[in-house]
């Protein structure tokens, strides 16, 4: 059983509040890198709820970086600072913090980027992060700047780089030339990918030899609620050849009743964790996936495989997978989102050997 003494202190902030930034002509930093998906565990839920509480107009999963650069931007808006310039980490490129820029550079007072390094190493020095980071530098209006590429770089203590410049309006995405914030997406497109699912508890998870010891083999009808796992680091390295305990669609009753061992389990390893999250939902249905994908599922009845990848990583890759092989993860923390895609066979499909039955437009 739980033990029930096993506890921690969980301060929560009521009515946290924006801090007060004296004046300054020019405002230049290093903010903290904490990734979005970080904050939470990073600061703890109570300073992480009222960080978004203050700044509703950061997206919840910009980096923590992005509230000071959302600050600084009010700062040139207003009249108070004519420019400001941060290092950042080079995620800043990345959706949710691009949002931040792209919303400074919009509006009735809009910014530009003057100055920006999209991708930089950062010293190799003893304590330093291990980290490519970002450089910007933001004025009022619109206008162009410049861009500056790594072409070559040698590692040292301190990186010797060689520097390409481009000049003209320098996007949210810190590129020059079309922007992708710009792009209408394709109503074609719609309901051919979505993401895998999130399980908000470690405790679904287990071992090929614990899924045969919760009756994996033995108890009719369990094959169907044990499946073969995978994230993206399981995708693109080596697989660690785990299981996931799917309980989509039952009760807490029917699995209590129906697979009892499976039930103990997860009231020991998963309960506990969804007991301490801030979502109502993730905490009520605890025994079943948080991010359960319910779309997801009917769109791949019937079908003999679908396409998977991951999100984010250094190339894109894709891998044939059967639809009633294993449960894909979506954790950020995996390399990225694995996403599985649906959709009519096309001429690149049929020479990969794909086969996706699924008729145009399902």
């Amino acid at each position: 059983m739980p033990d029930e003494t096993d506890q921690v202190l969980a301060l929560r902030p009521v009515g946290g509040k924006q801090a007060a930034w004296p004046e300054a002509e020019f405002i230049v930093g290093n903010p903290p890198f904490v990734a979005g998906k970080d904050l939470r565990a990073e600061l703890g839920s109570g300073y992480a709820e009222a960080l978004w509480a203050a700044y509703p107009e950061v997206p919840p999963s910009a980096d923590l970086a992005m509230f000071f650069w959302w600050r600084a931007a009010e700062a040139v808006r207003a009249g108070t600072t004519r420019r400001f310039g941060f290092i950042t980490s080079n995620s800043i490129r990345q959706v949710f913090c691009r949002r931040v820029i792209a919303g400074a550079m919009e509006g009735p007072k809009p910014l530009h980027l003057v100055f920006a390094i999209p991708d930089h190493p950062w010293s190799l020095g003893v304590g330093s992060a291990a980290v490519r980071i970002a450089m910007t530098v933001a004025a009022p209006g619109k206008g162009p700047g410049r861009l500056l590429e790594v072409t070559q770089e040698t590692l040292a203590t301190v990186p010797d780089v060689v520097l390409a410049t481009r000049e003209g309006v320098v996007n949210a995405d810190l590129t020059v030339g079309a922007s992708p914030d710009a792009a209408q997406a394709l109503r074609a497109n719609e309901g051919i990918c979505s993401p895998g699912v999130k399980l908000h508890g470690a405790g679904f998870i287990v071992s090929v030899a614990k899924a045969a010891a919760l009756g994996l083999g033995k108890v009719s009808g369990l094959e169907a609620h044990i499946r073969p796992y995978l994230n993206g680091r399981d995708m693109t390295g080596h697989s660690r050849g785990v299981m996931v305990i799917d309980l989509f669609g039952l009760t807490e009753a029917e699995v209590r009743r129906r697979f009892p061992a499976v039930f103990q389990h997860i009231l020991l390893h998963v309960k506990p964790e969804r007991d301490q999250n801030a979502r109502p939902s993730y905490r009520n249905a605890w025994w079943v996936f948080g991010e359960p994908r319910r779309d997801l599922r009917p769109a791949l009845h019937g079908l003999p495989r679908y396409i998977a990848t991951v999100e984010t990583g250094s190339a894109i890759e894709f891998w044939p997978s059967s639809a009633d092989g294993f449960w894909p993860s979506s954790r950020p923390s995996n390399l990225g989102c694995s996403r599985l895609c649906r959709g009519a066979q096309s001429g690149l499909e049929r020479q990969s050997g794909f086969v996706r039955a699924a008729p145009s437009g399902a």
